[in-house]
């Protein structure tokens, strides 16, 4: 059956019963969607969604590699279908494969807000930076049905909660009316990926994103807003992208960024095989020189999980890419690092009426 234009609240459904094929969707700038009108182009596979009931909806980590220690994921898997996506290998939990299945077997969370609104409001909560966008974006193209990623900023917003945002989509820019509130309270960043600015790699590499151009689009719009908005060049691909490092810094300065990081390719676990299957399909001209140089910055090995390591790599190849970015980012005006979030923790306010009721 096909899924409504919202769904049902309050529903309990098990995972048999809850999968819905979600009507195909008008193009709106993702590139999979055009491929489908060109002759000879299968059309995209539909995209089923389970509804996931979860106990909880804050995820907390302690890794010194990133600046938070709790986030959201209102859905697991993402139709962008980024091949070099971290996140692929979580899908094997559900007995699903971390290729097709990932990018059009989803599950979303429709109850998130209201486990939030529960989360903040126990006793004893101390307020911190809640991240977006971590292991599945949060603005991918089931959000404008399922609207899951707007009712937790709404509950964040009404507590005056600080929030980072991280998304590879355009779509960012229907919430303007919450996040620029928030912004001139000082309790929210947003950062849009941009891994290239060549539409035929982000054809590839990124089938159901927005294009780079709507990204960048968006990068204004949000600052124009008055919300503080960087640009992640996440990740590089060795010989595939790393020569727009320059360009994007570019654009991102021309479009108002307050600042530009990047990520080296990362393949842990089952992202490995697919993206070198990914190689040999797209650039099978270069594939051995690409996974040489990630091997090259990852230690010998297709991937280095250790702390401090992991998000920079090491090595002659990494350290020219440092090199070439401090330079890029003096050039364009950006401090040598991205710039320190420093959002507000001291206006937060605990969920009205909901603590009488928990406890």
């Amino acid at each position: 059956m096909d899924k409504p234009s919202r769904p049902v609240r309050g529903a309990t459904l098990n995972a048999a019963s809850a999968r819905f094929a979600l009507p195909v969707r008008d193009a709106d700038g993702d590139w999979l969607d055009e491929q489908a009108s060109i002759d000879g182009v299968p059309p995209p596979p539909r995209t089923q969604v389970t509804v996931e009931q979860p106990r909880t909806i804050l995820t907390r980590n302690q890794s010194p590699d990133v600046p938070f220690d709790r986030s959201i994921n209102a859905y697991r898997g993402c139709e962008h279908g980024c091949i070099y996506c971290f996140a692929r290998p979580s899908h094997a939990f559900h007995d699903l494969s971390p290729g097709l299945d990932f990018e059009t077997r989803l599950f979303a969370k429709p109850t998130a807000a209201a486990l939030l609104r529960e989360e903040l409001a126990k006793p004893g909560y101390l307020c911190q930076p809640i991240a977006m966008g971590t292991n599945t974006d949060p603005y991918q193209p089931i959000e404008r049905d399922w609207r899951i990623t707007r009712e937790l900023i709404e509950v964040l917003a009404a507590c005056d909660h600080p929030l980072v945002i991280t998304t590879k989509s355009h779509r960012v820019e229907r919430d303007i009316d919450l996040l620029a509130p928030m912004a001139a309270k000082r309790l929210v960043a947003v950062a849009i990926s941009v891994t290239s600015l060549d539409p035929r790699i982000a054809m590839t590499i990124e089938p159901r994103a927005p294009t780079p151009e709507r990204r960048l689009a968006a990068v204004r719009r949000l600052t124009d807003a008055g919300i503080p908005t960087y640009v992640n060049m996440a990740p590089v691909i060795p010989a595939i992208t790393d020569h727009e490092v320059e360009a994007i810094v570019a654009r991102a300065a021309a479009a108002g960024a307050l600042g530009v990081s990047f990520i080296p390719v990362r393949l842990p676990w089952e992202v490995a095989p697919l993206f070198r299957a990914w190689l040999d399909t797209h650039f099978p001209e270069r594939a051995g020189k690409v996974m040489a140089t990630i091997q090259s910055l990852r230690g010998g090995r297709d991937n280095d999980p250790r702390f401090g390591m992991r998000m920079k790599g090491a090595g002659p190849w990494a350290d020219l890419l440092r090199a070439r970015f401090r330079i890029a980012r003096t050039k364009h005006g950006f401090s040598d690092d991205r710039r320190k979030l420093d959002l507000r923790c001291d206006l937060f306010r605990a969920p009205a009426g909901l603590q009488g009721e928990l406890f």
